[in-house]
């Protein structure tokens, strides 16, 4: 151990031997591997970073920092030219520290299998079959959602029926009946007809929907004028099929004819960037990839940009992203001079492209959801929402919120509700009496109540459950007066949890997260206001319960234990066994003495107490 500090220390004093200049860092192991490359605006400063203090640094980097033998440094003459070096640096050594992402989509066909009635499908390469390909295409998914549509559209079988062998035997399925297949099977069309489908399936796969529908006009109005009305008819219907779909679209069109739109959604563990593709402003493509997690956001979408267009040799002239890249002028010239043409690197404010990058941020936490399946979509989105708008390094995967309930100062008392996953975990639910505090101070109960429960970790710390798992955030029902009370005792306590307050407005929701030093809106990001609704409604809920039900022993206390021979045991006893309070009173005093833990005696005295009334009356 000593020997590996030795190390690190020698490699930070030739570090601090480097000039401040641009240039370029390659790390090598001890075989002489490259495993990191970065740039640097000043390469003293930067690269001497990696060999001071490791708490200063996320896993990832420790790791690195742990295997680096040695490093060597390339001097370039301005920032930019070190980013087009490092860019082309980790396109040829593939290091196993920069995020990766390889380029390995392969080719994609569309296949047309001979015949008389051929079919339309997907093939992942060309094989001598006899079948007809068209492509290649970069993307398996823009392949899938054509050829689904030219079905839909052109009313092309999708099952496995053999033809002509099967024309007969069977009933037609459901598209026959909701007009998406022509039904082969059952004999409603000719080989000839069916054949002319697939042409103009074809040329609708090939030439794009407004091609197509330049091609079908122009048969469908000389089919009418050689008095086909039948074929006119059809290509009339099929036209507005491929309207139709042209306008269902739009849905997801872009006024920006040419652009990707990337957003990135992260966990605790790894980070999904999804790429939207658009051409002619319709979304033609879309691709997902995951990278472990590591460095700074502003890091990881600008190391995701380099590495996606470094093996890429496309570039769209608009690249939309959900928020600022780190270098993002220097990344938007290196684009430029890839493309040959301008090209803007933009971080829309509202209006459709925002909508565009909320969209395709909700398709990434999806896609994250269903990689690590412990949450769902929406669930992720709100996690990675909530850690954007408070400042986290990463979601806030398990969080604790209290909040303190009482009557005037009396039955003060406090619930703890655990979240985890953006779920409510009952489980780690807690209630706390309030024992140190009198009266009304709702700042001194919930110091009390922070201080419980951090000793209790501290009695049992890292076991995993209840008390011996710290939090990734502490949220607080109350504004900056509860955060300013609370904030200073976590940290002399020296722990390092984020503690804030979740601010109400004058109708009890939701309206603000009080920090250190002011407010945040979130209003406007609906999945994280969404989810501090429900953990402040949850909190406040599950302390006013607890609260109620201390009054309600209270009033029990003081109705029942204030008669003779009845005390705090014998009158929970005869509340479990008779339910009410009222249900006692009406009890006859042998239905009181077969109670359990009563005797005769104490049954009379319980009975003439509730029937005090009577017996003046009596006398």
């Amino acid at each position: 151990m000593e020997e590996k500090s030795e190390h690190i220390k020698e490699l930070r004093r030739k570090a601090m031997k480097l000039p401040l200049h641009p240039g370029v860092y390659l790390m090598h192991d001890k075989t002489g591997t490259i495993i990191y490359v970065g740039k640097a605006k000043a390469l003293k400063n930067r690269v001497s970073q990696y060999f001071g203090s490791p708490k200063n640094h996320p896993a990832k980097v420790r790791r690195m920092v742990s295997q680096v033998d040695w490093f060597e440094v390339i001097l370039c003459d301005s920032e930019f030219e070190a980013l087009v070096l490092e860019c082309s640096l980790i396109k040829q050594y593939r290091p196993k520290y920069n995020i990766l992402l390889k380029d390995d989509k392969g080719y994609h066909y569309i296949r047309i299998s001979p015949g008389d009635w051929p079919r339309i499908t997907e093939a992942k390469q060309v094989l001598d079959d006899g079948a007809s390909y068209v492509g290649p295409y970069v993307s398996s998914w823009a392949v899938r959602q054509s050829i689904d549509e030219a079905r839909k559209i052109f009313q092309l079988p999708s099952c496995n029926r053999r033809f002509p062998q099967e024309i007969g035997k069977g009933r037609p399925c459901l598209n026959y009946f909701i007009k998406q297949c022509s039904a082969p099977c059952r004999g409603k069309i000719t080989a000839a007809e069916y054949q002319e489908q697939v042409r103009q399936a074809l040329d609708f796969l090939e030439g794009g929907s407004a091609a197509a529908v330049r091609k079908m006009t122009e048969e469908m109005n000389e089919a009418a004028e050689n008095l086909e009305f039948e074929r006119a008819a059809r290509l009339r219907d099929r036209l507005s099929a491929v309207r139709k779909m042209t306008d269902q679209q739009k849905v997801v069109a872009s006024s920006v004819p040419e652009q990707d739109v990337i957003a990135m959604v992260q966990n605790d563990s790894e980070r999904c960037f999804e790429v939207f593709r658009f051409q002619n402003g319709r979304l033609c493509d879309r691709e997902t990839f995951f990278v472990k997690e590591g460095g700074t956001d502003r890091e990881a979408r600008s190391g995701f940009l380099q590495q996606y267009y470094g093996i890429r040799d496309r570039v769209p002239p608009r690249v939309a992203l959900d928020d600022a890249p780190e270098d993002q002028e220097l990344l938007g010239q290196w684009l430029s001079q890839k493309a040959g043409r301008k090209v803007q690197i933009h971080v829309p404010q509202k209006g459709e492209q925002k909508q565009l990058v909320s969209m395709c941020r909700t398709n990434a936490a999806e896609q994250l959801a269903q990689r690590f399946g412990r949450n769902t979509g929406r669930e992720t989105a709100a996690l990675d929402e909530l850690a954007r708008l408070l400042g986290l390094e990463k979601p806030p995967v398990y969080l604790e919120a209290y909040d303190i309930s009482n009557l005037g100062g009396s039955e003060n008392v406090a619930g703890m509700v655990v979240f985890e996953n953006g779920r409510p975990l009952k489980s780690a639910y807690r209630k706390f009496k309030i024992k140190t505090v009198v009266g009304q101070d709702d700042y001194g109960s919930m110091r009390e109540v922070i201080t419980r429960r951090l000793m209790e970790y501290r009695k049992d710390p890292d076991s995993g459950e209840g008390f011996g798992r710290l939090p990734d955030c502490i949220l607080l029902d109350g504004g900056k007066g509860h955060v300013a009370a609370v904030e200073p005792l976590v940290r002399e306590m020296g722990f390092s949890i984020p503690v804030f307050g979740m601010v109400k407005d004058d109708k009890h929701r939701t309206r603000a997260i009080a920090a250190d030093g002011g407010e945040v809106a979130i209003q406007s990001n609906r999945s994280a206001f969404t989810l501090i609704g429900a953990i402040q409604e949850e909190v406040h809920r599950y302390a006013i319960g607890f609260h109620r039900q201390q009054r309600s022993k209270t009033n029990i206390s003081s109705t029942l234990t204030s008669i003779e021979g009845v005390g705090i045991t014998r009158a929970r006893s005869l509340l479990k066994h008779f339910g009410t309070i009222s249900a006692i009173r009406r009890a006859s005093t042998e239905e009181l003495r077969a109670a359990p833990g009563m005797t005769r005696p104490a049954a009379e005295k319980v009975y003439r107490a509730l029937h005090e009334d009577e017996f003046e009356g009596e006398s």
